[in-house]
């Protein structure tokens, strides 16, 4: 059975991959330039763009399944070759922002619903993960100035979210496709534990065996630090859900261990995962 990965070097894709191989299964790699991507040297590797659909019969040609990321400018494309392929069950990485009250006017919900709604009006069997705050997005907020000033600036430092690591997503993409009774299934995926950013930030310092100093800062300053690394649609969700943070206790989930038979990782696992990142 050959499982073809969409987004094979991304955070979670290159898990999954990982995850398939280890147990033997086929799988083909997809990247928009293979030449120039980072894949073991016996990986079958083929040229693919979601936002092309002429490039993706011959990625899909045989397959039986997909582990699919987010890219809805090209998923009408992407249900017709993977029907006109055989492909049988997709497992699309999706986001926890789909099951917001205020989902029809939260753009990173509509993107990913979008997506949701075409595989569902497929024949396609499918699982949908739904997953909350990325662990990984600390990379983004806060690695360069970590890094380079032992410092991160953050508005709402006793915010609390739960954090979930790519791994425990990957690992949850690999069950789905590798046992079977998960087809028709959207789970929702949140961290194993509610941390402060504060408390976040401290564990990251304990992993890299230095202290991080914190600075409170205004709102409007984090926005613009925040933009110079994440596109604006990325930056009104994080403060706004770090806002919300400030009141709401954050959903955290069982769902990896049950789902998998494995705990999910802590935060400060996540760190220790991370080292090179931040050093």
């Amino acid at each position: 059975m050959v499982t073809v990965i969409f987004g094979a070097r991304g955070n979670v894709g290159r898990h999954v991959a990982a995850g398939l191989i280890s147990q033997g299964e086929q799988v083909r790699l997809t990247s928009r330039e293979p030449a120039t991507a980072d894949f073991p040297p016996d990986a079958q590797v083929v040229a693919a763009d979601l936002e092309h659909p002429e490039t993706l019969p011959a990625a899909l040609e045989g397959a039986e399944q997909v582990f699919l990321y987010a890219k809805p400018d090209g998923i009408d494309g992407f249900v017709a070759a993977a029907e006109s392929a055989g492909v049988r069950h997709v497992v699309f990485l999706s986001s926890g922002a789909v099951l917001l009250a205020d989902a029809a006017d939260n753009p990173i919900a509509r993107m990913h619903a979008v997506i949701e709604s075409a595989i569902e009006k497929s024949a396609l069997d499918w699982t949908f993960i739904r997953p909350g705050m990325f662990a990984t997005n600390a990379l983004w907020w806060w690695q360069r100035s970590i890094r380079d000033e032992g410092v991160v600036r953050m508005p709402y430092a006793d915010a609390r979210t739960a954090p979930i690591h790519e791994k425990d997503l990957a690992a949850l993409a690999v069950t789905a496709l590798t046992e079977p009774g998960h087809e028709g299934h959207a789970y929702p995926v949140w961290g194993p534990e509610a941390l402060t950013l504060r408390e976040q930030v401290r564990h990251i310092g304990a992993a890299i065996g230095r202290e991080i100093s914190l600075e409170v800062i205004p709102v409007e300053q984090a926005r613009a630090e925040l933009g110079r690394t994440m596109p604006s649609i990325g930056v009104d969700a994080v403060l706004a859900g770090w806002e919300a943070g400030l009141s709401t206790a954050p959903q955290i989930s069982t769902i990896i261990e049950e789902v998998t038979g494995h705990p999910a990782h802590s935060f400060a696992q996540w760190a220790r995962d991370h080292v090179t990142d931040f050093s």
